[in-house]
């Protein structure tokens, strides 16, 4: 199976969770812990091993937080 590693770029995070709803494997969830200097809760990967670097995260997201790289 494909492997990823997925990278955020939290400060431009608005945390509008499209992310969230497009992994087919529910790693991408919203750090509910911490916010970003725009105020708001930014997305962060839980288990990245379990990533398999599809990038439906990248595609969807609106303000170009994400990359994903595929190894």
């Amino acid at each position: 199976m494909a492997k990823g590693k997925v990278h955020f770029r939290e400060e431009r995070c608005k945390g509008c969770e499209l992310c969230t709803t497009v992994c087919p494997v529910n790693i991408v969830k919203m750090d509910k812990e911490r916010i970003n200097q725009r105020g708001y809760n930014p997305a962060t990967v839980r288990e990245m091993d379990k990533c398999i670097g599809c990038g439906n995260c990248a595609t969807i997201c609106p303000d170009l937080v994400i990359t994903v790289e595929r190894e």
